[in-house]
Parts: C-alpha cells; structure tokens; sequence
C-alpha cells in the first residue's frame, strides 16, 4: 500500500510493537505528528516540557521494561534539546531510539531556519546515526535503527528525516521483525579456562554491573554466586541484578560503596567482573585494583575488555549464555571463612546517627521509603549525595526497579526518567529521589506529571546547597565553597501548588513518615520538600584515584 513517510515512520513503530512514544512537536515534524494523531489509539504520545525531559522520559520507559524508548523532535534546538539525554543513555547501554525532523532537502546545507546537523553532533554519542535522503531507505533505516539499538551491546541510535520526506508517498510493505544474533560466544577452552581459576580461588568476589540487568541475567548471576559462594557487589548501574535479601548481596561498590566492599577487593584473590566496565568511580587506582587478585572480565562489548584493568581471562558474548554455560559446569564451590570475613567488615561500618526531633539524617529518610515500598515500586534518582544514599540505604529486590544517571552522571534526569517509568508502570508506584540542586534543573516536567496524572511521589532532600561538590570542596578545596550555596528562596509547597499539585515540607523525620504515607495514597503527584543538614556527607568515600588504603569514613 501507498503512505506518506510520516504514516511509513507510524507502521514501523507498530512493527516494531511501540506503543509508548516521547517528545514534542514543531515545525519539521507536523507531518509526522499528523500521523501520530491518526495512529492516536495505538502509539499513545506523551509531550513532556522540554526535549531534554523527553528524551530522559524515553530512556527510563527503555530502564524499567527493557524496551527501545522512543522519542522525537523537531529540527534545530528541538534536536540539540535531545543530546545530553542521548548521551545519558549511551552511557548507560540504554536502548532508545530518537527520531527528529529536519528542514527538507532542498533547504539542507544553506543554514536555513532551525536547520542543524544533528546527525554528525549526535555521533559521539549514539551507536549509530542515520539521515534518511530516499524515500525507499525510510522504512529499512527505522528498521535498522530499531536491531542496532536493542542487539549487542545496547544503546541509542538517531535518525534524522527531512520534511519532505515524511510528507511523499511510496510503497510500503510490512516486514516482520527477526534480529540476526551476531554476538561472538566464548568456545569451550575457554569457559574451561575461567572454570579453573574460579576452582583456584581462595577468596573470589563478584562484581555485577548493569551488563546483568541489560541481559536479564539475574537468575543465572544468583545461581552463579551460589556455586561459586562468592559475596556479590554491584555497581549503581547493577543494583537489583541479585536480591538484596540474598544472603551474598553485600551493596554497591565503588567511590561510594560500603566498606566491606573496598575491603574485598584489596583482598580477593579473584575478582569476576560480569557485565561491568571498571569505570574510574569503582576501580580507581586500576594498577592497585587488580594487583592481589586474578580478573575474569565478562562482558559482551568486546571493545571493554583490557580497556581499564588488564585481566587474566575473559569471556566476550551475551551474558546471560555465558552464565548458563558456567553453571552448567562450574562444581559447587565453599568459602565460608572468606564469607564470615566480608561479614566482619561488613559489621564494622560506623552506625547512622539519629537527630532526634531535630533535621533527619538522610538515611532514615531512605530507610522510610524503603520500609514503605513495596518489591515491584521503582526508585529513581537524580544525580548527587542523594544519589549514593539511594543506592547504600535502599534494597532492590528486583531488576529495573532502581534507575540512575550512572555514566554521564546527569542532574536533571530524574523527572523525565520517572515519567517514562511510571508510563511503563501504571500500576507500580514510581519515587523520585531527588536533591533541590537538581530539582531546579528540570522542574519544568512537574507539568508534564501533572497533565498525565502520574501518581509519582518526589522527594527533595533540600540541603540549600550542591552537597556533593560541597563535600569535595570541603575535604579537598580547603572549605573555599565557591558557588555551591546559590542562597535559593524556593518555597516548594507554593510551587507545588502552583503546578496544582499537593506539597508537604518536613523538618523532622515523624513528620516525613506521615508525608510519605500520605503521598503513596494519592492518585496524582506529590512532592515532599524534606530538610537535612548542609553539612551531611556520603560516607564511605575513595577518592579519585586511590582505593582502601585512602578511605574516608568520617
């Protein structure tokens, strides 16, 4: 049958079993938002505040399903609007799509009005960008798009399709959908091999990243730490890759991570990274970190491994196949003195202190969500201290139940992330951890909650401060706070109100867990402005560089 481009874009996404899209329109894009509105009762929109918000919303859509997010825009700013939320989830191996629209071909090249290379600017960032130029390449780029986002290694991909292409006409056929697995596999020899030094080890750990969650590997990674009874630590991209109630999830790892964890690592005698990339915020010193422990690297992203921290043997394919083929063959292991050890540590992290009546500290707020939430409830943070308290404080039972700018590290993230996350889940309950620092980055989404009825609780862990960049300034800088207090009057409850929607502010942590309770029974979307002390600090912490011997505990 014959359709215009925008109505072939439309076909494509049902092919591709779309049913939730992002974005905003504009001048470029009528033709396709025409489209949209005729395929309104199939491919549901929903139109953040801002093109950034949109495409964070589409990411987190992509985090909490394990579906391609998909999102659009219009030329020029619309599509620059996009690139930091891209870059968010090519950092992350998010799969997402964005489509943008582009002056027509005649116009491209003369800087016509909006008119933006945003196929070569988004190139750092994506795995791959397209510019449609032929009528008959629109179909087979979207369809491309959608294989290159979700096979391999996941990750966004753009495709950029001039106006007047969305508005002709040619053939179309509608193709099924089958994705050719090209992702190598390790041979036996050396499955053997990785077998053997997992038999050798004394005092093996595991380290989960977000590879385990990104290949629903969280049953064979569980079944994997059984046999090799090992302790468990994830990074923040791989919390939830193994119940936290499972006796050998010991927390996260990394700058941040809890003690027994810098401990393990400066005493294993083996390390098997699954699925994890050594980024500088978990390995630090990468020639300390491996200096006392043999490393087995698998990960399905050939180009991570030896990039960080040289490793003894690796493993290249899907993780989840590879897992299967270890606990297939790998004999059941016993450590349970390396175990009591970790355990030891584990008991001698310094213990919360309560403020009593006064400014709660932020990990009984987080204990309180915790203790509220039920299993299948997302989290979702922003990026700062309140980040890290997120991920020591609360417990994932699940996968794609914590989301989190982990690569890119980028404040403002949240609002749109739990847009796209309460969208996938309408029936689970979606909170925002989030810091008044980045809340001011992208408040403007409160609308986009709002308009939809999206029953998400935020919670602003207010300090009146950057508290992260204040910890470092003060541990690192010599207390020189240079603009980290931007002396903001915000008066969050009028404001929620004038989004039209309920606001609490709390003082003391009774007050907190009323709020809470309160904000988990409403049907639209709250916010709880909570106050903590300026001064608080993520703790433990490594800094840059360094690893255990360096700890700051207090």
């Amino acid at each position: 049958m014959e359709l215009t481009g925008a109505e072939i874009i439309a076909e494509c996404l049902l092919e591709q079993a779309v049913q939730e899209v992002f974005g905003y329109p504009g001048g470029a894009v009528l033709n396709i938002y025409d489209a949209l509105y005729l395929y309104r009762d199939r491919i549901h929109h929903t139109m953040t505040a801002h093109e950034q918000g949109a495409a964070h919303a589409a990411d987190g859509y992509s985090r909490a399903t394990g579906k391609t997010g998909v999102v659009f825009a219009t030329s020029g700013p619309g599509a620059t609007n996009l690139v930091t939320g891209i870059a968010s989830a090519y950092m992350d191996s998010s799969p997402m799509v964005a489509i943008t629209g582009n002056v027509s071909r005649d116009l491209l090249g003369r800087d016509s009005f909006q008119e933006v290379n945003i196929k070569d600017i988004v190139k750092p960032v994506t795995k791959a960008s397209f510019q449609v130029m032929e009528m008959e390449e629109l179909a087979p780029t979207i369809r491309k798009a959608f294989e290159i986002a979700r096979t391999g290694r996941k990750g966004p991909v753009l495709v950029d399709v001039p106006k007047d292409i969305t508005a002709l006409k040619t053939e179309y056929v509608k193709t099924g959908i089958t994705y050719e697995n090209k992702t190598a596999s390790p041979d036996k020899i050396q499955i053997e091999a990785a077998v053997r030094l997992i038999q050798k080890a004394k005092r093996p750990m595991l380290y989960a990243g977000g590879g385990v969650i990104g290949a629903q590997a969280a049953r064979e990674l569980t079944k994997f730490a059984e046999l090799c009874d090992a302790p468990v630590f994830c990074s923040l991209m791989g919390l939830g890759g193994i119940d936290a109630r499972h006796p050998l999830f010991f927390g996260n790892i990394g700058m941040h991570g809890m003690y027994e964890s810098g401990m393990a690592t400066q005493n294993a005698d083996l390390i098997i990274a699954l699925g994890a990339r050594f980024s500088d915020r978990v390995a630090g010193d990468r020639e300390r970190f491996r200096e006392n422990a043999e490393i087995i690297h698998i990960d399905i992203d050939e180009k991570e491994i030896d990039k960080n921290v040289k490793t003894s043997c690796h493993l290249c394919g899907d993780l989840k196949d590879i897992l299967k083929r270890l606990n297939e063959v790998l004999p059941q292991q016993a450590h349970s003195g390396w175990l009591e050890q970790v355990t030891l540590w584990k008991n001698e992290r310094p213990p919360v202190v309560a403020y009593g009546d006064g400014v709660p500290t932020p990990q009984h707020i987080l204990r309180t969500v915790n203790s509220m939430k039920k299993p299948g409830d997302i989290i979702v943070t922003d990026v700062g201290q309140h980040q890290m308290w997120t991920a020591q404080e609360c417990r994932f039972e699940r996968p794609r139940t914590f989301l989190t700018s982990g690569g890119l590290g980028t404040m403002g993230f949240g609002m749109g992330a739990a847009i796209g996350a309460q969208t996938a889940h309408p029936k689970e309950r979606v909170t925002l951890i989030t810091g008044d620092g980045s809340f001011h980055m992208n408040c403007n989404e409160l609308v986009t909650l709002k308009s939809y009825r999206l029953p998400v609780a935020v919670v602003i862990m207010n300090n009146s401060v950057l508290g992260m960049v204040r910890q470092w300034q003060t541990a690192f800088y010599g207390k020189r706070f240079s603009q980290t207090d931007p002396h903001r009057k915000t008066n969050f409850v009028k404001l929620a109100e004038g989004f039209g929607l309920k606001g609490y502010h709390c003082e003391n942590l009774a007050q907190f867990q009323e709020a809470f309770a309160d904000a988990l029974k409403q049907k639209g979307p709250t916010w709880i402005e909570c106050m903590i002390d300026k001064d608080e600090k993520v703790l433990p912490m490594i800094p840059g560089g360094g690893d255990i011997n360096d700890i700051i505990m207090k």
